[in-house]
């Protein structure tokens, strides 16, 4: 339609203009435009003598119903049931077909623990990557995570202290539950960073093992008493995180980017733009100055010779690019990183700018829990994901007096998915496992109830040949569906899509409440429109990563 509204202006007015068809209320029809307003002011002509000449052309075509002109020049149409019905069935494009996308996101640390931005990002992510999917594109679900640096010093620090030195034989005295060794890791971090902020002599000896994490990975050594802690205390974070993605019912990572893989890369990519004047030296070290784009100095290799995180993120991108050379590299991190990956992308955007045009990086805020919990994993006093996912499974048993863990993870993903990413977010478990307002749980019901209106049908659906008033407005609501997950992809937002199937499911009560199915004599027609309901509601909360049970 919006072209061809441009083609009849192009043809009898002159002129090219960008034609927007928007969704007005009802009661204005299923379209308006306001594009005689635009064209009055290029032609110095009155816009309501414009409108009429377009609505006299959209008159002419088969799909419209009616065409009215409302105000100064708006022009609102409506469509024919048959038009109606074809947009409520329509499938969204896929725009992105053929194209390879790199996703990063969640990108826990080994031998630290998973704390509620882990999770957040997780689920967004997930979100996100199945929306690029749905799209056409072939996504790749990729992770990175510090595997060297002072944090894993800090950690084997404390777990040499607890094996009473490097005693690998040890290990096997801790619970073998991947959830007791992910806390059991977690704790030795928090004694580590404790020694480290007050104890000069544990400093000292952690930055030593800082250099002999570095060097295990450089001489690749995976049999001195000191590699073999190392080693198995790695994987079991990746074991544990492996199991809490599973938990969490998203898509498993195809990949696991280690700092220790990604910083060769970057030291190599640095050392050798170094020369090439992208990066410079100063007391020792090696910067990209970033003031000259109006941006901040940062460091890349320290003047003890170590890479730096932003050496670490120069070896990522090359290396993803050099597995995947992806059309698309999406990345999400939390914001407080927003400022450093502007440097770290301007001083690659320097070598190679095709990369960085290829790539957006998403940001989101805090996750807080209603009432308030700062996170420090320094501390320990850090919100943890299953901190989140327990309020969450608590109030589902006080509301509903049993667990439904299809309902607790519909109830956290769809809190944090309806708020658009990129500021705080304060988790409210009593009001995400409601059956009642905007939740998750409410369009899970809302699913499994339409799924009982369908079986109990005695007739098979028949699409109408025309429509009532109230099936009319259900129609368009669904014709809507379509739109909404092609705009909730292009813009990478999936609250967008949330938003329409909070709609949606509104739209049928209204249907329901004046309209019944079972037993009618239109029992059929308006079969057709719960079952596209149906699946329209089951396919959307896919899309977020949510199951949509027949039953709840």
């Amino acid at each position: 339609m919006n072209e061809v509204i441009a083609e009849y202006i192009q043809k009898r007015l002159g002129e090219d203009v960008q034609v927007q068809l928007t969704r007005p209320e009802p009661q204005f029809g299923d379209y308006s435009t306001n594009v005689a307003l635009q064209l009055a002011k290029m032609l110095a002509r009155n816009p309501r003598e414009i409108a009429e000449e377009v609505a006299a052309s959209l008159r002419e075509n088969p799909g419209v119903k009616e065409v009215t002109i409302a105000g100064p020049g708006f022009i609102n149409l409506w469509l024919h049931d048959d038009a109606l019905l074809e947009l409520a069935t329509r499938e969204p494009a896929r725009p992105l077909e053929g194209q390879n996308v790199v996703a990063e996101y969640s990108d826990p640390n080994p031998f630290k623990v998973l704390h509620a931005g882990h999770l957040y990002t997780t689920v967004m992510g997930d979100a996100i990557s199945r929306l690029v999917e749905a799209a056409g594109a072939t996504v790749h679900r990729v992770n990175f995570g510090g595997d060297v640096g002072r944090h894993v010093a800090m950690n084997m620090w404390a777990i040499l202290q607890a094996l009473g030195g490097e005693n690998p034989e040890k290990l096997n005295d801790v619970d073998e539950d991947l959830h007791a060794r992910a806390a059991w890791l977690s704790a030795r971090y928090v004694e580590g960073n404790s020694a480290f902020e007050t104890d000069d002599s544990a400093k000292e000896a952690i930055l030593e093992l800082n250099k002999r994490v570095y060097q295990l990975h450089a001489d690749d050594d995976h049999d001195s008493a000191f590699a073999q802690i190392y080693w198995t205390c790695r994987q079991w974070s990746y074991d544990y995180f492996d199991l809490f993605y599973k938990e969490l019912q998203v898509k498993p990572f195809e990949k696991y980017y280690p700092e220790s893989v990604t910083t060769p890369t970057g030291v190599e990519t640095v050392q050798r733009e170094l020369e090439n004047g992208i990066y410079q030296t100063s007391d020792g070290a090696v910067v990209f100055k970033g003031e000259d784009y109006g941006l901040h100095t940062r460091v890349f290799i320290n003047s003890e010779g170590l890479p730096t995180y932003e050496a670490k993120d120069v070896g990522l991108i090359m290396q993803k690019w050099r597995d995947y050379h992806f059309d698309q590299s999406i990345i999400i991190t939390g914001n407080d990183i927003e400022q450093y990956m502007k440097v770290v992308q301007k001083s690659i955007e320097q070598f190679e700018p095709e990369l960085v045009a290829r790539s957006t990086h998403l940001t989101h805020g805090n996750l807080k829990l209603a009432g308030g919990k700062k996170m420090s994993s320094r501390k320990g006093t850090v919100l943890l994901a299953l901190d989140v996912l327990g309020a969450a499974r608590e109030a589902q048993a006080e509301q509903h007096g049993e667990h439904n863990e299809d309902a607790v993870l519909g109830a956290v993903k769809y809190a944090f998915l309806q708020n658009r990413i990129g500021g705080d977010i304060v988790y409210n478990p009593e009001t995400s496992v409601s059956l009642t307002g905007n939740s998750g749980p409410y369009l899970q019901y809302a699913h499994a109830r339409a799924c009982s209106i369908v079986a109990k049908a005695s007739k098979e659906a028949t699409k109408p040949t025309m429509l009532q008033e109230t099936e009319r407005a259900l129609a368009v609501k669904l014709g809507e569906y379509a739109e909404a997950v092609e705009t909730a992809t292009k813009n990478l937002m999936p609250h967008l899509l949330c938003n329409y199937l909070y709609e949606l499911a509104q739209s049928f009560n209204r249907f329901y409440e004046s309209s019944r199915i079972i037993d009618d004599e239109r029992e059929a027609e308006r079969l057709y429109l719960a079952v596209r309901y149906r699946d329209v509601l089951a396919e959307g909360l896919g899309l977020l990563g949510i199951a949509a049970p027949e039953k709840l």
